[in-house]
């Protein structure tokens, strides 16, 4: 089966890729709609850049960025995922109709993000990061990044269900980019199976593929599309990228050279 796609809508001034791109949140709702037409399973909603170096986002400023851009694709039938580490940003965009929620801390930044997760029905993805945003990429280390990313969210998927979140709303994602070094993430990227399952992976447009090829963050397109690639073939359940309907149509020629 293949990876489900999940569209990256960031409503920041400030993401490594996209920031500023979306000037009102009628544009940004417009960019959700063109993910959904494209193909998109679910379009992911973020208004707190988490790139390395990142400051955070106060609450009120994050609320006035993601929910009309929530409300406006919700009231337009598309499956929305809130991108937030916070507990209120979660609940508002849940109450307003999102599906999922995306935390790059695994439900572990904000005291309260376990018991409104369970409060829920939605989907829950738990990243693995090494720090925080903005001291993340100072100097990861670890002695092996493949079993510390998989004891992590073992132990995070354990808190869920003990918090009350049924274990099949559950899906890994081993934080690309998120405190590792190219080495790492070439690790992780090799061995996704045993990082447990369902996995999402997230690599689109990362400073990897730069490291690999010298391409900037505005040329990785190719890059990004053989990840996606590699996801498909590693069997992981869901892909997050920046370029929708470029990877739908690789995906689709990918899997009918590749039947069963």
């Amino acid at each position: 089966m293949l990876p489900k796609i999940m569209g990256i809508l960031n409503v920041t001034p400030d993401s490594f890729s996209d920031g500023g791109r979306h000037a009102t949140a009628a544009e940004a709702v417009e960019a959700g709609l063109r993910m959904a037409e494209a193909g998109a399973a679910i379009v992911d909603v973020g208004g707190e850049s988490t790139r390395p170096g990142a400051a955070p986002v106060p609450l009120g400023e994050e609320l006035r960025r993601v929910m009309p851009v929530v409300e406006g694709l919700v009231c337009r039938g598309v499956p929305v995922s809130i991108d937030t580490r916070k507990a209120r940003v979660m609940a508002e965009a849940l109450a307003a109709g999102a599906t999922m929620v995306n935390d790059v801390s695994a439900l572990t930044h904000d005291p309260d993000s376990l018991a409104v997760a369970a409060a829920s029905s939605a989907t829950i993805v738990l990243m693995h990061m090494q720090g925080t945003p903005e001291t993340m990429q100072q100097a990861p280390d670890y002695a092996d990044v493949v079993a510390e990313v998989r004891a992590f969210l073992d132990g995070r998927v354990a808190a869920c269900v003990a918090a009350g979140i049924p274990e099949d709303r559950l899906v890994r994602d081993p934080g690309i980019g998120f405190g590792k070094t190219l080495e790492h993430n070439l690790a992780l990227l090799r061995n996704l199976p045993a990082l447990g399952s369902p996995l999402l992976l997230g690599a689109s447009r990362k400073a990897l593929i730069g490291r690999l090829t010298g391409a900037d963050v505005h040329s990785r397109l190719p890059g990004s599309l053989a990840l996606a690639l590699h996801a498909a073939r590693m069997g992981c359940a869901y892909v997050r990228v920046h370029d929708v309907a470029e990877t739908v149509q690789a995906l689709r020629v990918w899997a009918a050279c590749n039947p069963g």
